[in-house]
């Protein structure tokens, strides 16, 4: 079992910066990929960014290219996104996922932080 706590959301305003951290606890040694995700009511959940067990192989959602910024901490089993030049258009719920494969294929999730950019 993993477990994910995230925090740093909040309400920004439009061009501003956020920084969302999520600690991850448990059988943390199972973790592979870490990244974020973010979803509005109604709407699918999709990806922001995720980054390797490693730290050295990042992908992000064309939409943040440019302004988010991924990273991991394995000594403190955190990952962060860096959220600058934030739009309205990126208000959401974000949450954190850890994805690893042993001894099964598995998936966590935090329980969610709320972005808000106002314009």
């Amino acid at each position: 079992q993993v477990q994910l706590m995230e925090s740093g959301g909040g309400l920004v305003q439009d061009g501003g910066s956020l920084r969302l951290s999520c600690a991850a606890s448990g059988d943390i040694f199972t973790i592979d990929t870490m990244g974020w995700y973010r979803q509005a009511p109604g709407n699918q959940r999709e990806l922001v960014a995720t980054i390797s067990r490693g730290g050295d192989t990042t992908n992000y959602a064309d939409s943040v290219k440019g302004r988010f910024t991924i990273s991991r901490d394995n000594n403190a089993m955190t990952v962060y996104l860096q959220m600058n030049s934030l739009k309205p258009e990126d208000t959401d719920i974000y949450y954190c996922n850890a994805h690893g494969s042993w001894p099964n294929e598995f998936d966590y999730w935090g329980q969610g932080t709320q972005v808000t950019v106002s314009s």
